[in-house]
């Protein structure tokens, strides 16, 4: 799961909790972890949904303004049969 470093900076301050996915295969686990240039982030709770029912409370979780701004980045994305929601937190340093 690649992410921008102000999304990575924004989860280190606990700004963002949410992430959302489009892909084929994930490739993170709940109750994995995923290094980053930030240290670790800890991957909880994930959930298959339609886009359709993310919420202005999950929107301002991952950080955008609105669910009209989510629909906005959504639309950049590249297609895929799974859609998740998946919960994220900084863990630590990763060394």
């Amino acid at each position: 799961m690649l992410l921008k470093l102000e999304v990575l900076e924004a989860i280190k301050r606990g700004d963002i909790t949410l992430q959302f996915r489009r892909w084929t295969r994930p490739t993170v686990k709940p109750g994995g972890t995923l290094k980053t240039k930030v240290g670790l982030l800890q991957i909880g709770r994930i959930d298959d949904m339609s886009p359709s029912a993310v919420t202005e409370a999950d929107a301002k979780k991952a950080g955008f303004k609105d669910v009209a701004a989510f629909n906005k980045w959504l639309g950049t994305m590249k297609e895929g049969p799974l859609f998740q929601r998946i919960e994220v937190s900084y863990l630590g340093d990763a060394s």
